[in-house]
């Protein structure tokens, strides 16, 4: 790289850092806050799909502008097949604590409150129901879905069966049917649910919930009894925010693990090939997005080290001869990153061991290809010096009647025409060498 390209490189490299920087301020502010709300306002949450880390923190930002506008109460409308259960509990302990009375409603018609839900609506102040909805099955399962055996199992079971008893307790709800739906998978419907005291009321949506709830007094963790006063209230709608749905999108296992490692691919090329800017800043955007995936994702460290040490040996392919050796070694790392990454979590938290075969499998090719290719440059005869220039192409730069100029590379040359005369800018073809004058031809049209 001259000295004109790296300052050309240096420079776009600082406008792309800029651009970032100030692309990340624009996001960092634009999420900041939450929506404008008086004083007793009403605040709901719309929490559906999967309990994870997302929604953690989701609800958690939910529920602390509500605390901070002194809101009368926080709707969760809930649809959840279940999820982590270390987000659930954090979700669960957020709600028992907050300063202002939260209502989960299980929403819309058709939706569920299933297994991780299930703790959600107990822990919360108020539970209710849409006609048509479910909740219960909340049975704890291993990483593959299936039952846990044995000692672990029970041990898992009795604890999860003592919280839901104690969200009960706290709540005056039916702890021995919240024991059930632990124990023996026990599922209810709204209008069930309301009969076996395990929901506070039925409602057919939002209006109706606050006007039903309106004028009832609930328990704070404190101590303090809160009278909701929802009926006449301001509702405001705090959704989720940019960063909350980048999040949602690429807090997926598969998803972070190929972040990580086109990150890693694209770095490295960028260091094989310098002078080209879009592969570096990909990669650095690729791995800075990855690792924010992983920071709400339950992983392995082990996992991200084997993955990023899979890279390096596929680097070191293009650098070191090995026969193939390195890219196979960093094909083999890399199947076992992605398998332990998330080798802990539950089947939908997992990266898919297609994708962890299938690009493994892809880079070795890759790999043992430009391995192929390099061998095959090294055999060949080296060449060295102006005879190399035999067979480059050049342009005439002035009447070649048969001597004049040639310039090829920003370079000028003395040239003496093979047969005929060549006209200025005809392109030209070197076909022979002496001393420092080029004996050329006409290229073929």
């Amino acid at each position: 790289m001259n000295a004109i390209t790296r300052l050309h490189y240096y420079r776009a490299l600082r406008r792309g850092l800029l651009a970032v920087a100030f692309l990340s301020s624009f996001l960092i502010f634009a999420c900041a806050g939450g929506p404008d709300a008086p004083p007793g306002a009403i605040h709901v949450l719309t929490a559906d799909g999967t309990v994870n880390p997302v929604m953690q923190r989701y609800i958690d930002r939910g529920i602390g502008t509500a605390e901070e506008k002194e809101a009368g109460a926080v709707v969760v409308r809930l649809d959840t097949p279940g999820g982590l259960v270390t987000s659930t509990d954090k979700i669960d302990q957020r709600i028992i604590n907050a300063t202002v009375p939260v209502i989960t409603y299980v929403w819309p018609q058709g939706g569920q409150a299933a297994s991780a839900g299930t703790f959600i609506a107990y822990a919360s102040h108020l539970a209710a129901m849409a006609p048509g909805t479910v909740i219960g099955s909340a049975t704890p399962i291993d990483a593959s879905g299936g039952d846990i055996e044995g000692d672990l199992g029970n041990k898992v079971k009795e604890n999860a069966a003592a919280k839901i008893r104690e969200y009960a307790d706290l709540h005056g709800r039916n702890a021995e049917w919240g024991e059930s739906a632990v124990l023996e998978g026990k599922s209810a419907t709204a209008a069930e649910a309301l009969d076996l005291n395990v929901i506070n009321l039925v409602a057919d949506d939002l209006d109706d919930l606050l006007a039903a709830i309106d004028g009832q007094t609930v328990s704070l963790a404190s101590g303090e009894g809160v009278t909701l006063r929802t009926a006449e209230s301001t509702v405001v709608y705090n959704d989720t925010n940019f960063i909350e749905d980048l999040l949602d999108i690429i807090a997926d296992p598969n998803i972070a693990f190929l972040l990580l490692s086109l990150g890693s691919l694209a770095i490295f090329i960028e260091l094989a090939h310098p002078g080209a800017i879009f592969p570096g800043v990909f990669g650095v955007i690729s791995l800075l997005l990855g690792f924010f995936a992983l920071s709400v994702l339950p992983f392995n460290w082990a996992g991200v080290a084997l993955i990023l040490f899979a890279f390096i040996l596929f680097g070191l392919e293009l650098f070191v001869v090995s026969h193939g050796i390195l890219g196979i070694g960093g094909a083999v790392a890399l199947v076992l990153g992605g398998l332990i990454l998330t080798s802990d979590n539950p089947p939908e938290f997992q990266v898919s061991r297609w994708l962890v075969f299938s690009l493994a499998a892809a880079l070795a090719i890759f790999c043992i290809f430009i391995a192929i290719n390099v061998v095959r440059a090294r055999r060949m005869p080296a060449q060295v010096g102006v005879e190399t220039m035999v067979g480059r192409r050049a342009i005439a730069r002035s009447a070649l009647e048969p001597t004049g100029f040639v310039m090829m590379d920003g370079e000028y040359w003395a040239a003496e025409a093979e047969e005929g005369g060549i006209e200025a800018g005809t392109s030209v073809i070197v076909t022979r060498i002496k001393g420092l004058r080029l004996t050329v031809r006409k290229q073929n049209p």
